[in-house]
């Protein structure tokens, strides 16, 4: 009987589409979920096997390795409020980086030694060319982008030390829903561009805010590489491959290779709802590089993996399905 994967975050938004990915593709899955963000309604909860607790819980991750023997941990649980970050460190460095050595360390003790890490572009900080490929510098701007950084420095440092083989894969700008509808994007708060557009067409919110239109790009607002979040599934699936395959401990970007501004995006939502999009327009945040494009070439030549929904107007379709569909871009219950 072939062993289990166990799933950190499986019931959060990117966790949630993988889960669904690997199960069509056999695999048998543990989700560990504390739910603060996650929802259950995300996962089919008789098909996996669901844990809801704390990473950061000793005994409770010493149990789960004891009873199911995961063969690999594909980690996606952390807090990814940038703000907030800035605002509250200690929140972010405790949960992101000091909770997931805790599931580290029983790996170690039970000899398991495949780890596929949900990380961010976020760590390399400014951009200081574009596109940015993985040589690129990571100077992290913020506590959210360090953290995640420092654990793919510890999750690197254990492979000399124990064997262990890490894939860490830098995602860019995550969006979308999955395809069929069946589940969604619903975080509370809701910070992501597509979504709050969407929100503003529907007359959820009163408007979408623009902030800045004074940026050095063609029209003036920032320029972003949206990754829909099927293809991220499928990454993580094979970045599992790989590390099946004996693979080397390895960073790989997750784009699309191509930006599209802020204003393009709201143009495409206009096209695929057939609404106004109610806009209003702000001064720059701070911290807001005017581009962020990722160079995915390592991603196909190490894991064979390509974006195949590049055109972010897929992206727009599916978030707008979800959000029209049957679970009004809502999920029944409240986290907690």
């Amino acid at each position: 009987m072939s062993s289990p994967l166990l799933i950190t975050g499986g019931a959060g938004y990117i966790g949630s589409h993988t889960v669904k990915h690997l199960l069509a593709a056999g695999e048998k899955i543990i989700v560990l979920d504390n739910l603060v963000f996650g929802h259950p309604e995300a996962l089919p909860l008789d098909r996996v096997t669901f844990i809801k607790g704390e990473m950061s819980d000793a005994a409770l991750v010493e149990s789960i390795f004891a009873q199911h023997k995961p063969e690999a941990v594909l980690h996606f649980a952390a807090y990814a409020f940038v703000g907030e970050s800035v605002e509250d460190p200690l929140k972010y460095y405790r949960n992101n980086l000091a909770a997931p050595l805790v599931l580290v360390e029983a790996m170690q003790r039970h000899g398991c030694k495949k780890f596929i890490f949900s990380s961010t572009c976020a760590t390399y900080g400014n951009p200081v060319c574009v596109p940015m490929d993985e040589s690129h510098p990571q100077e992290p701007v913020n506590p959210y982008g360090a953290s995640k950084q420092m654990l793919e420095r510890v999750l690197k440092d254990c492979e000399p030390a124990w064997g262990l083989k890490s894939v860490f894969l830098r995602y860019f700008n995550a969006s979308g829903c999955d395809l069929q509808g069946e589940i969604g994007e619903d975080h509370t708060p809701e910070t992501h561009l597509i979504p709050r557009i969407l929100m503003a067409a529907t007359g959820e919110i009163d408007s979408i805010t623009v902030f800045g239109t004074d940026y050095p790009t063609p029209d003036g607002t920032c320029i972003r590489d949206y990754i829909h979040v099927s293809d991220l599934a499928s990454a993580h699936a094979l970045a599992l491959d790989y590390l099946r395959k004996e693979g080397a401990t390895t960073a790989v970007n997750l784009g699309t290779g191509g930006g599209f501004s802020v204003r393009q995006i709201i143009a495409t939502a206009e096209a695929v709802t057939g609404l106004t999009i109610p806009v209003s327009y702000g001064p720059r945040r701070a911290g807001d590089p005017p581009e962020l494009v990722a160079n995915p070439a390592k991603a196909k030549a190490v894991l064979g993996w390509e974006a195949k929904y590049k055109d972010p107007r897929s992206h727009i379709e599916s978030a707008w399905k979800w959000m029209t569909g049957p679970q009004k871009g809502r999920y029944n219950s409240t986290p907690s």
